[in-house]
Protein backbone atom coordinates (compact mmCIF):
# COMPACT_ATOMS: atom_id res chain seq x y z
CA UNK A 1 0.00 0.00 0.00
CA UNK A 2 1.33 3.27 -1.11
CA UNK A 3 2.26 5.93 2.00
CA UNK A 4 -0.03 8.58 2.37
CA UNK A 5 0.97 11.99 -0.03
CA UNK A 6 2.11 14.38 2.69
CA UNK A 7 0.94 17.90 2.76
CA UNK A 8 1.81 20.61 5.57
CA UNK A 9 -0.23 23.64 5.94
CA UNK A 10 1.77 26.76 7.49
CA UNK A 11 -1.12 28.84 9.06
CA UNK A 12 -3.86 27.93 11.65
CA UNK A 13 -5.83 30.33 10.47
CA UNK A 14 -9.50 30.20 9.08
CA UNK A 15 -8.18 28.73 5.67
CA UNK A 16 -5.50 26.65 7.36
CA UNK A 17 -7.65 24.93 8.99
CA UNK A 18 -10.63 24.82 6.33
CA UNK A 19 -8.44 22.93 4.12
CA UNK A 20 -7.67 20.82 6.71
CA UNK A 21 -10.76 19.85 7.70
CA UNK A 22 -11.58 19.02 3.96
CA UNK A 23 -8.70 16.69 3.52
CA UNK A 24 -8.77 15.29 7.00
CA UNK A 25 -11.53 12.83 5.39
CA UNK A 26 -8.77 12.16 2.54
CA UNK A 27 -7.03 8.45 3.57
CA UNK A 28 -5.03 9.08 0.65
CA UNK A 29 -3.37 12.59 2.31
CA UNK A 30 -1.16 13.13 5.85
CA UNK A 31 -1.83 16.32 6.75
CA UNK A 32 -0.32 18.47 9.18
CA UNK A 33 -0.92 22.17 10.63
CA UNK A 34 2.03 24.44 11.49
CA UNK A 35 1.15 27.73 13.21
CA UNK A 36 3.46 30.04 15.75
CA UNK A 37 0.67 31.02 18.18
CA UNK A 38 -1.90 29.17 20.21
CA UNK A 39 -4.54 27.13 19.42
CA UNK A 40 -7.86 28.82 19.60
CA UNK A 41 -9.61 28.65 23.00
CA UNK A 42 -13.31 29.99 22.17
CA UNK A 43 -16.38 29.26 24.67
CA UNK A 44 -19.49 29.17 24.35
CA UNK A 45 -19.63 32.52 27.31
CA UNK A 46 -16.77 34.40 25.55
CA UNK A 47 -18.19 37.95 24.27
CA UNK A 48 -18.62 38.17 20.93
CA UNK A 49 -15.28 38.56 19.33
CA UNK A 50 -13.42 42.20 17.96
CA UNK A 51 -13.19 40.90 14.33
CA UNK A 52 -15.94 39.59 12.15
CA UNK A 53 -16.61 38.48 9.22
CA UNK A 54 -19.92 37.92 6.27
CA UNK A 55 -20.38 34.35 5.16
CA UNK A 56 -21.58 34.13 2.04
CA UNK A 57 -24.17 30.63 1.25
CA UNK A 58 -21.14 28.78 -0.11
CA UNK A 59 -18.79 28.97 2.80
CA UNK A 60 -21.56 28.04 5.11
CA UNK A 61 -22.11 25.50 2.78
CA UNK A 62 -18.03 23.91 3.07
CA UNK A 63 -18.26 24.01 6.92
CA UNK A 64 -21.25 22.35 6.93
CA UNK A 65 -20.10 19.68 4.65
CA UNK A 66 -16.66 19.83 7.18
CA UNK A 67 -19.22 19.36 10.33
CA UNK A 68 -17.91 22.66 12.02
CA UNK A 69 -21.57 24.80 10.84
CA UNK A 70 -23.02 23.16 13.72
CA UNK A 71 -20.40 24.55 16.41
CA UNK A 72 -21.04 28.17 14.81
CA UNK A 73 -24.70 27.96 14.09
CA UNK A 74 -25.88 29.46 17.76
CA UNK A 75 -23.81 32.53 17.83
CA UNK A 76 -24.15 33.33 14.37
CA UNK A 77 -26.59 36.39 13.00
CA UNK A 78 -28.41 35.72 10.21
CA UNK A 79 -28.79 39.04 7.69
CA UNK A 80 -31.74 38.44 5.06
CA UNK A 81 -31.73 42.39 3.77
CA UNK A 82 -29.21 44.79 3.22
CA UNK A 83 -29.40 48.67 3.13
CA UNK A 84 -26.64 50.57 0.66
CA UNK A 85 -26.93 54.62 0.91
CA UNK A 86 -24.51 57.72 0.32
CA UNK A 87 -23.40 60.34 2.31
CA UNK A 88 -25.42 62.95 -0.20
CA UNK A 89 -29.00 60.80 0.63
CA UNK A 90 -31.10 60.07 2.99
CA UNK A 91 -30.67 56.48 4.89
CA UNK A 92 -34.55 55.78 3.62
CA UNK A 93 -34.87 58.17 0.81
CA UNK A 94 -35.04 56.86 -3.13
CA UNK A 95 -31.48 56.79 -3.70
CA UNK A 96 -30.81 54.23 -1.00
CA UNK A 97 -30.08 50.64 -2.64
CA UNK A 98 -31.83 47.63 -0.93
CA UNK A 99 -31.08 44.04 -1.38
CA UNK A 100 -33.48 41.01 -0.10
CA UNK A 101 -32.94 37.52 0.55
CA UNK A 102 -36.65 37.33 -0.84
CA UNK A 103 -35.48 38.08 -3.96
CA UNK A 104 -33.40 35.30 -4.85
CA UNK A 105 -35.80 32.84 -3.48
CA UNK A 106 -33.32 32.25 -0.32
CA UNK A 107 -33.54 32.65 2.98
CA UNK A 108 -31.04 34.56 4.16
CA UNK A 109 -27.96 36.42 2.25
CA UNK A 110 -25.24 34.97 4.92
CA UNK A 111 -24.50 35.26 8.25
CA UNK A 112 -22.41 37.50 10.74
CA UNK A 113 -19.48 35.34 12.20
CA UNK A 114 -16.84 35.94 14.63
CA UNK A 115 -13.41 35.29 13.17
CA UNK A 116 -12.37 33.72 16.19
CA UNK A 117 -15.81 30.89 16.78
CA UNK A 118 -14.79 29.91 12.86
CA UNK A 119 -11.24 29.13 13.62
CA UNK A 120 -12.63 27.50 17.54
CA UNK A 121 -15.16 24.92 14.98
CA UNK A 122 -13.10 23.85 12.47
CA UNK A 123 -9.90 23.14 15.23
CA UNK A 124 -13.13 21.09 16.90
CA UNK A 125 -13.71 18.54 14.08
CA UNK A 126 -10.16 18.36 13.15
CA UNK A 127 -9.55 17.36 17.13
CA UNK A 128 -11.12 14.02 16.05
CA UNK A 129 -9.28 13.69 12.76
CA UNK A 130 -5.89 12.20 11.99
CA UNK A 131 -4.49 15.53 11.81
CA UNK A 132 -1.11 16.58 13.29
CA UNK A 133 -0.94 20.15 14.99
CA UNK A 134 2.58 22.25 15.34
CA UNK A 135 1.28 24.75 17.51
CA UNK A 136 3.72 27.65 19.33
CA UNK A 137 6.00 26.35 16.61
CA UNK A 138 7.51 29.79 14.34
CA UNK A 139 9.16 28.69 11.51
CA UNK A 140 12.68 28.81 11.17
CA UNK A 141 13.17 28.35 7.14
CA UNK A 142 11.71 27.00 4.68
CA UNK A 143 13.99 25.75 1.86
CA UNK A 144 14.27 24.13 -1.45
CA UNK A 145 16.65 21.19 -2.42
CA UNK A 146 15.91 20.78 -6.31
CA UNK A 147 11.93 20.02 -6.42
CA UNK A 148 11.46 19.11 -2.53
CA UNK A 149 10.69 21.64 -0.21
CA UNK A 150 11.81 21.39 3.63
CA UNK A 151 10.39 23.05 6.88
CA UNK A 152 12.31 23.44 9.34
CA UNK A 153 11.00 24.40 12.90
CA UNK A 154 12.40 23.71 16.34
CA UNK A 155 15.82 23.17 15.11
CA UNK A 156 14.92 20.38 13.19
CA UNK A 157 14.01 20.18 9.29
CA UNK A 158 11.70 18.36 7.82
CA UNK A 159 10.76 17.31 3.88
CA UNK A 160 7.05 18.41 2.78
CA UNK A 161 5.70 16.96 -0.31
CA UNK A 162 3.10 20.03 -0.78
CA UNK A 163 3.05 23.29 1.13
CA UNK A 164 0.15 25.46 1.88
CA UNK A 165 1.01 28.80 2.23
CA UNK A 166 -2.32 30.13 5.06
CA UNK A 167 0.03 32.04 6.69
CA UNK A 168 -1.54 35.56 6.19
CA UNK A 169 -1.28 38.71 4.34
CA UNK A 170 2.70 38.61 5.19
CA UNK A 171 3.36 35.32 4.17
CA UNK A 172 6.78 33.80 5.26
CA UNK A 173 5.90 30.88 2.72
CA UNK A 174 5.07 33.20 -0.18
CA UNK A 175 8.63 35.14 0.97
CA UNK A 176 10.34 31.87 1.24
CA UNK A 177 9.36 31.11 -2.13
CA UNK A 178 10.22 34.30 -3.74
CA UNK A 179 6.57 35.07 -5.27
CA UNK A 180 6.44 39.21 -5.62
CA UNK A 181 2.73 40.78 -4.66
CA UNK A 182 1.35 43.70 -6.69
CA UNK A 183 0.52 45.84 -3.33
CA UNK A 184 -2.00 48.87 -3.82
CA UNK A 185 -1.77 50.60 -0.17
CA UNK A 186 -5.26 53.02 0.07
CA UNK A 187 -5.22 56.13 1.75
CA UNK A 188 -8.03 54.77 4.22
CA UNK A 189 -7.51 52.63 8.29
CA UNK A 190 -9.80 50.51 9.33
CA UNK A 191 -11.43 51.35 12.71
CA UNK A 192 -13.50 48.44 13.87
CA UNK A 193 -15.26 47.93 17.29
CA UNK A 194 -19.24 47.05 18.43
CA UNK A 195 -21.63 49.19 19.38
CA UNK A 196 -25.37 49.01 20.68
CA UNK A 197 -28.20 50.62 18.64
CA UNK A 198 -31.56 52.75 19.95
CA UNK A 199 -33.34 50.51 17.28
CA UNK A 200 -33.53 47.08 16.52
CA UNK A 201 -31.05 46.11 13.59
CA UNK A 202 -33.77 43.96 11.86
CA UNK A 203 -31.25 41.33 10.68
CA UNK A 204 -30.34 43.75 8.13
CA UNK A 205 -26.17 45.00 7.01
CA UNK A 206 -25.88 48.58 6.06
CA UNK A 207 -23.22 50.87 4.31
CA UNK A 208 -23.05 54.04 3.76
CA UNK A 209 -20.62 55.49 1.26
CA UNK A 210 -18.43 58.55 3.04
CA UNK A 211 -16.47 60.96 0.90
CA UNK A 212 -12.95 59.05 2.66
CA UNK A 213 -14.42 55.60 2.62
CA UNK A 214 -17.52 53.19 3.48
CA UNK A 215 -18.96 52.35 6.82
CA UNK A 216 -20.59 49.07 7.46
CA UNK A 217 -23.01 48.20 10.24
CA UNK A 218 -23.39 44.31 10.41
CA UNK A 219 -25.90 42.64 12.50
CA UNK A 220 -24.78 40.51 15.72
CA UNK A 221 -26.69 37.25 17.42
CA UNK A 222 -26.69 39.46 20.66
CA UNK A 223 -28.58 42.61 18.95
CA UNK A 224 -25.41 44.19 18.71
CA UNK A 225 -24.02 46.08 15.34
CA UNK A 226 -20.30 45.29 14.46
CA UNK A 227 -19.09 48.75 12.49
CA UNK A 228 -16.57 48.90 10.10
CA UNK A 229 -15.45 52.66 9.29
CA UNK A 230 -13.27 52.71 6.25
CA UNK A 231 -11.58 56.49 6.68
CA UNK A 232 -8.42 58.37 6.31
CA UNK A 233 -5.57 57.56 8.38
CA UNK A 234 -6.17 60.71 10.56
CA UNK A 235 -9.93 60.63 11.11
CA UNK A 236 -9.11 57.60 12.13
CA UNK A 237 -6.83 58.34 14.57
CA UNK A 238 -9.11 60.98 15.89
CA UNK A 239 -11.80 58.53 16.73
CA UNK A 240 -9.72 56.20 18.33
CA UNK A 241 -8.60 58.81 20.67
CA UNK A 242 -12.40 59.61 21.49
CA UNK A 243 -14.23 57.73 24.68
CA UNK A 244 -16.64 55.40 24.49
CA UNK A 245 -19.25 58.27 24.76
CA UNK A 246 -17.96 60.71 22.31
CA UNK A 247 -16.45 57.66 19.91
CA UNK A 248 -20.79 56.45 19.92
CA UNK A 249 -22.01 59.81 18.82
CA UNK A 250 -19.40 60.15 16.17
CA UNK A 251 -20.51 56.48 14.57
CA UNK A 252 -24.30 57.30 15.17
CA UNK A 253 -23.69 61.02 13.32
CA UNK A 254 -21.52 59.10 10.39
CA UNK A 255 -24.56 56.29 9.90
CA UNK A 256 -26.86 59.26 9.73
CA UNK A 257 -28.38 58.13 12.89
CA UNK A 258 -29.96 54.81 10.97
CA UNK A 259 -30.37 52.85 13.93
CA UNK A 260 -30.14 55.77 16.21
CA UNK A 261 -27.85 56.89 19.33
CA UNK A 262 -25.58 53.89 18.89
CA UNK A 263 -22.95 53.64 22.03
CA UNK A 264 -20.08 51.62 22.31
CA UNK A 265 -20.10 48.16 23.85
CA UNK A 266 -17.00 46.51 23.04
CA UNK A 267 -13.31 46.88 22.46
CA UNK A 268 -12.21 48.67 19.27
CA UNK A 269 -8.97 48.49 17.36
CA UNK A 270 -7.30 50.02 13.74
CA UNK A 271 -5.44 48.42 10.72
CA UNK A 272 -3.61 49.99 7.68
CA UNK A 273 -6.15 49.30 4.88
CA UNK A 274 -3.97 47.86 1.00
CA UNK A 275 -4.91 45.19 -1.74
CA UNK A 276 -2.62 42.08 -2.23
CA UNK A 277 -2.32 39.75 -4.90
CA UNK A 278 0.15 37.81 -5.47
CA UNK A 279 1.61 37.04 -8.72
CA UNK A 280 1.58 33.58 -8.83
CA UNK A 281 -0.59 30.72 -6.66
CA UNK A 282 1.10 27.92 -7.23
CA UNK A 283 5.14 26.88 -7.58
CA UNK A 284 6.40 22.96 -7.60
CA UNK A 285 5.31 21.43 -4.18
CA UNK A 286 4.18 24.65 -3.09
CA UNK A 287 0.38 26.70 -2.95
CA UNK A 288 -0.65 29.68 -1.28
CA UNK A 289 -4.52 30.07 -0.54
CA UNK A 290 -6.64 33.09 1.70
CA UNK A 291 -4.41 35.98 2.04
CA UNK A 292 -1.49 35.25 1.73
CA UNK A 293 -2.64 34.76 -1.99
CA UNK A 294 -5.04 37.96 -2.30
CA UNK A 295 -6.31 40.72 0.43
CA UNK A 296 -9.17 42.94 -0.39
CA UNK A 297 -10.71 45.48 0.61
CA UNK A 298 -13.53 44.99 3.15
CA UNK A 299 -15.91 47.16 0.86
CA UNK A 300 -17.39 44.15 -0.50
CA UNK A 301 -17.31 42.10 2.67
CA UNK A 302 -15.60 38.85 0.43
CA UNK A 303 -12.11 38.05 1.72
CA UNK A 304 -13.20 35.10 4.02
CA UNK A 305 -15.28 34.01 0.95
CA UNK A 306 -12.80 34.24 -1.42
CA UNK A 307 -10.27 32.58 0.87
CA UNK A 308 -12.68 29.35 1.35
CA UNK A 309 -13.49 29.23 -2.31
CA UNK A 310 -9.76 29.02 -2.59
CA UNK A 311 -10.14 26.22 0.28
CA UNK A 312 -12.89 24.14 -2.12
CA UNK A 313 -10.67 24.42 -5.22
CA UNK A 314 -7.37 23.46 -3.53
CA UNK A 315 -9.11 20.27 -2.40
CA UNK A 316 -10.83 19.32 -5.38
CA UNK A 317 -8.03 19.71 -7.32
CA UNK A 318 -5.80 17.70 -4.86
CA UNK A 319 -8.25 15.08 -4.43
CA UNK A 320 -8.72 14.67 -8.92
CA UNK A 321 -5.39 14.46 -9.17
CA UNK A 322 -5.20 11.44 -6.70
CA UNK A 323 -7.79 10.09 -8.53
CA UNK A 324 -6.06 10.24 -11.92
CA UNK A 325 -3.23 8.83 -10.50
CA UNK A 326 -1.06 12.03 -11.05
CA UNK A 327 1.19 13.98 -8.32
CA UNK A 328 -0.61 16.69 -6.32
CA UNK A 329 2.43 18.25 -6.19
CA UNK A 330 3.52 19.05 -9.54
CA UNK A 331 3.07 22.65 -11.17
CA UNK A 332 0.97 21.93 -13.76
CA UNK A 333 -1.69 20.10 -11.09
CA UNK A 334 -1.46 23.28 -8.99
CA UNK A 335 -1.84 25.22 -12.19
CA UNK A 336 -5.04 24.29 -12.80
CA UNK A 337 -6.10 25.55 -8.91
CA UNK A 338 -4.35 28.50 -10.05
CA UNK A 339 -6.27 29.43 -13.16
CA UNK A 340 -9.39 28.73 -11.31
CA UNK A 341 -8.84 31.26 -8.34
CA UNK A 342 -6.62 33.95 -9.50
CA UNK A 343 -8.62 35.75 -12.15
CA UNK A 344 -11.65 35.56 -9.80
CA UNK A 345 -9.83 37.32 -7.34
CA UNK A 346 -8.05 39.90 -9.11
CA UNK A 347 -11.53 41.49 -9.60
CA UNK A 348 -11.45 42.22 -5.80
CA UNK A 349 -7.49 43.45 -5.93
CA UNK A 350 -7.43 45.98 -8.48
CA UNK A 351 -9.03 49.43 -8.03
CA UNK A 352 -9.25 51.62 -5.04
CA UNK A 353 -12.94 51.81 -3.54
CA UNK A 354 -12.40 55.34 -1.90
CA UNK A 355 -14.24 57.34 -4.57
CA UNK A 356 -16.86 54.89 -5.01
Amino acid sequence: MRRPFDITIVGAGMTGLGLAALLASEPRCAVRIIDAGSPPGVTPDDEIGLRVSALAPATVGLLQEVGAWEHIAGRACAYDRMQVWDAAAAPDGPATVYFDAAEFAAAELGFIVENELIRQALYAVLQRSQVIFEFEEPLDDIERRRDTWFVATGGKSTEAELIIGADGGRSFVREAAGIAVDLTPYAQTALVTHLRPERPHESTARQRFLATGPIGLLPLADGRVSVVWSTSPEEAEAAMALDDEALGQRLSSVTDFVLGHMTVEGPRGCFPLAAAHAQHYVDTGLALIGDAAHSVHPLAGQGVNLGFADVAELGATIRAALDAGEYPADRPVLRRYERARRGACLLYTSPSPRDS
